[in-house]
């Protein structure tokens, strides 16, 4: 999960507004929806990757590799040795812009789920560990959206804490003020905060596609 119940109380979440199970469940579902808005995840799992071979040497993937344990290609074996496959993954570097596998030599045959790739997986930032960290804008953005989810519709300050960012026009001698309309951040929560975030961690687009 990208953040902890530890983080959300040491945002001012107290255990009236929820228990540690249930703020570990909304944590969870935060992590979930990043994942699906984003398109990968964000930290170090095991998975097992079916891919369809294209012909060329170069193959993206879904995520980007942190350890490769294993590459079936046709059903055979082929080498992890770096003299004979290149891996961009990570732990995330500068100038990253997919995760792919590059056959030095030959190509990835052109198959529907003739290429098997298993290891660990995962978007994670440098550390100084092998595997790396979930990126702090993420974690950030999870924990900001579990204090969303928690804010009750008729508390003012999650009102505020929803809303602030809405307020195009506002008057203090009479404290009226005027929101812009929902969704006005064009993004997928309309919520400029959290979507300048997971817009910029999104999966770009296959390369040749549309």
């Amino acid at each position: 999960m990208y953040a902890s119940v530890a983080e959300l109380r040491a945002e001012g979440v107290t255990v009236a507004q929820a228990d540690d199970a249930r703020l570990a469940a909304l944590i969870e579902a935060a992590t979930a929806e990043i994942d699906r808005v984003t398109g990968w995840f964000f930290e170090p799992r095991d998975a097992r990757l079916v891919l369809d071979g294209r012909g060329a040497p170069t193959l993206e993937l879904p995520v980007p590799p942190i350890r490769l344990d294993a590459l079936v290609v046709g059903g055979a074996l082929a080498s992890l040795d770096p003299a004979d496959l290149v891996i961009v993954g990570a732990p995330v570097q500068p100038g990253f812009d997919a995760p792919r596998l590059t056959r030095r030599y030959g190509v990835f045959p052109r198959g529907r789920g003739n290429v098997v790739a298993a290891g660990r997986f995962g978007y994670t930032e440098p550390d100084g560990t092998s595997e790396g960290r979930v990126p702090a804008p993420i974690r950030r953005a999870c924990a900001l959206l579990v204090l969303r989810w928690l804010a009750p519709l008729a508390d003012d300050a999650g009102f505020d804490a929803r809303n602030r960012w809405r307020v195009v026009e506002e008057r203090t001698r009479d404290q009226s003020y005027k929101l812009a309309a929902p969704g006005a951040s064009a993004g997928p929560f309309g919520d400029p905060e959290l979507d300048a975030v997971l817009l910029r961690y999104r999966r770009p687009a296959p390369l040749g596609a549309a």
